[in-house]
């Protein structure tokens, strides 16, 4: 039954485009010690060390990707910082033009898979990129950014994060002209990393279908960066998408208490990261970071809550360890085979694999302005 599933699932992904819509892949090629944000010398095109290259990407049969220009929350410059991630993705295109189509439009996606090409959409994590100004969202427009997540781990002045204090108790008139202006241009509106209070107020004003990019069901795993069960039931009536992610602590909930207590043990990392989960591992034991099944029993949560019209894949790869069966984004095939498993119709899975996503970014490309 293993090896029949994975036969149906990799058919089943070589006719239906797999969408994944978050990867922080231009921040590696930033931070990376030896490339220093040059493309070429990240070398792509290789099987190499960390959860995202060229030959991975097409083992995993990934059809579309979304790229993240992500900005850290706090950044002195945080323009300049989005401005040099979306550099990272155009020389992206540029070197490697026989791989990647850069996707500006839903109608992308089926070009780049009739070409052999992935399409490459961009996105800005944190809209602290736009430095408080409406027409910035215009330029990041004409530079092919077709989604932006509102904020990050720390709350704007006109957005509060999940993971944060708030700053004005959810959405700001401001932030209500952020998300009107995302509509008149046809860009997505991303939830992922926003407060209860802010998805509440987004879903109501936003007149185009928002997006959760990369957050699962609180329910399953109690973090505050996952969708509440009040605000998935809004989801299908607004025709929005939850898009289910890898990172460990919003799958597991043992994950999520661990991190926690390593939180509470060393009061952080003080920017030693490896050497704190190293002694909590010693202190605690093994790091439970979650599996493949655990993130499928998200996603099976989710198709229950709120149907299988409204949910899609956001892994959001960044380079840090993962869940078991989920290390890098050859794992997609695995994904499906197991949904397989779990007596998921093909209908189901062609919706959550692209189906979805590409119903979302047509709606936001109607209701431009």
């Amino acid at each position: 039954m293993t090896e029949a599933a994975l036969a149906h699932a990799l058919r089943l992904l070589d006719e239906s485009p797999l969408i994944d819509a978050h990867n922080d892949l231009p921040l590696l090629i930033r931070m990376d010690p030896a490339a220093r944000g040059s493309v070429a010398a990240y070398g792509l095109d290789q099987r190499r060390a960390g959860d995202t290259d060229i030959p991975r990407l097409r083992e995993g049969r990934v059809a579309a990707q979304v790229w993240a220009a992500f900005v850290p929350p706090n950044d002195g410059h945080p323009a300049s910082y989005a401005l040099q991630q979306i550099a990272i993705v155009h020389a992206m295109h540029r070197l490697h033009a026989d791989v990647f189509r850069p996707a500006l439009a839903a109608d992308d996606v089926a070009r780049a898979k009739a070409e052999g090409r992935i399409a490459s959409f961009l996105a800005i994590e944190n809209g602290a990129a736009i430095e408080n100004r409406l027409d910035a969202l215009d330029a990041y427009y004409a530079l092919g950014v077709r989604l932006m997540t509102l904020c990050h781990n720390e709350s704007l002045d006109w957005c509060d994060s999940a993971t944060d204090a708030p700053r004005t108790g959810g959405l700001s008139d401001f932030g209500c002209e952020v998300i009107a202006r995302m509509n008149d241009l046809g860009m997505i509106v991303d939830l992922s990393h926003t407060s209860d209070a802010v998805m509440h107020r987004a879903l109501d004003r936003s007149r185009a279908p928002v997006v959760f990019s990369h957050s699962n069901a609180r329910a399953l795993c109690d973090h505050p960066r996952n969708i509440p069960d009040d605000v998935l039931e809004l989801i299908p009536e607004k025709g929005a998408l939850a898009m289910a992610t890898f990172v460990p602590n919003f799958i597991c909930q043992r994950s999520q208490d661990w991190l926690a207590a390593l939180q509470n043990a060393h009061g952080g990392y003080d920017g030693d990261e490896a050497g704190a989960l190293a002694a909590h591992e010693k202190a605690a034991g093994p790091w439970p970071r979650g599996s493949l099944t655990q993130y499928c029993d998200h996603l099976d949560y989710l198709r229950r809550r709120v149907g299988p019209d409204c949910i899609g894949i956001g892994s959001d790869f960044f380079g840090a360890p993962q869940g078991e069966g989920l290390k890098d984004v050859a794992c997609f095939p695995h994904i499906f085979a197991e949904l397989i498993r779990r007596g998921w119709p093909d209908e189901h899975l062609r919706k959550l694999a692209g189906g979805n996503f590409l119903r979302v970014l047509r709606a936001v490309e109607d209701a431009r302005r």
